[in-house]
């Protein structure tokens, strides 16, 4: 067999190629091919990709035999001494995380274990990670709520929306049914509770508030025979007692009310 080239054989016998080199000590899995040329190329431009001082960006075009998040994890163990399966590049005082050629994330070295052994993938713009079996979307890591909108409940204090880094992440609204309105410093917060349209329950002073407004529109409408599943608002700020003298003396719009008292009648 040529260098750094093994056969493999599937389930149903069929023969393939297996390429992998070893590096600093490491051996490295290069992929699966069908010919034992194509390993054996695959093999050759590690090689000289390992040996070479060629950039990241300029790496990705020597070569169609290795995947690009190949090519990130072989220059990430050349250039910085450690290798990370995932497509992560070490960075001064963060990484980056590489969705494709075109498309690089920025994240903080702390967060560098985690994204270590997760593989970032993307639908619709979405941006997930499959963990314990669950779809986990990257902006719950930063407090943002699912179907949150960017400039509303979110923003990116540079503009960019690939820059993951946790001074860059903006959380406008960290509550369910909770969105600021006006402008500063005289914010206030409207909640909305979505029962067949949106209802405006009330406007607020504070998103505290409107938090709770939230979750006490929440008990209202389950009185009312609202079988509907939602989310509530966990306010950390808050000691219980606190929290329910703002339940008791909170006040909801009276036309939200007589919503409800209509679907009771009903």
């Amino acid at each position: 067999m040529l260098p750094g080239v093994y056969k493999a054989y599937r389930k149903d016998g069929t023969l393939y190629y297996r390429a992998s080199i070893t590096y600093q000590n490491k051996h490295i899995s290069l992929g699966s091919y069908e010919t034992e040329a194509e390993a054996s190329h695959a093999y050759h431009h590690a090689d000289q990709l390992l040996k070479s001082d060629l950039s990241i960006e300029n790496a990705f075009f020597m070569t169609r035999y290795l995947p690009f998040e190949k090519i990130v994890s072989l220059c990430n163990f050349r250039d910085n001494h450690m290798y990370v399966a995932t497509p992560v590049y070490l960075r001064r005082n963060y990484f980056s995380y590489y969705l494709s050629i075109q498309k690089e994330l920025k994240f903080d070295i702390d967060d560098l274990f985690y994204y270590s052994n997760k593989t970032i993938m993307q639908r619709k713009g979405h941006l997930f990670v499959n963990d314990y079996g669950m779809q986990i979307t990257i902006l719950s890591r930063y407090g943002i709520k699912p179907h949150a909108v960017l400039g509303r409940d979110y923003d990116f204090a540079n503009g960019d929306d690939t820059d993951l880094r946790y001074s860059n992440v903006i959380v406008i609204n960290p509550y369910f049914g909770v969105t600021r309105q006006g402008e500063g410093p005289n914010y206030k917060y409207k909640t909305v509770l979505h029962i067949k349209g949106n209802h405006v329950v009330g406007i607020y002073s504070s998103q505290e508030k409107a938090a709770i407004a939230y979750n006490k529109a929440i008990d209202l409408a389950k009185d009312a025979g609202i079988t509907k599943d939602y989310p509530k608002n966990y306010i950390e700020s808050y000691s219980g007692e606190a929290y329910q003298k703002v339940y008791d003396s909170i006040k909801l719009r009276p036309k939200f009310l007589s919503y409800l008292q209509s679907i009771i009648s009903d």
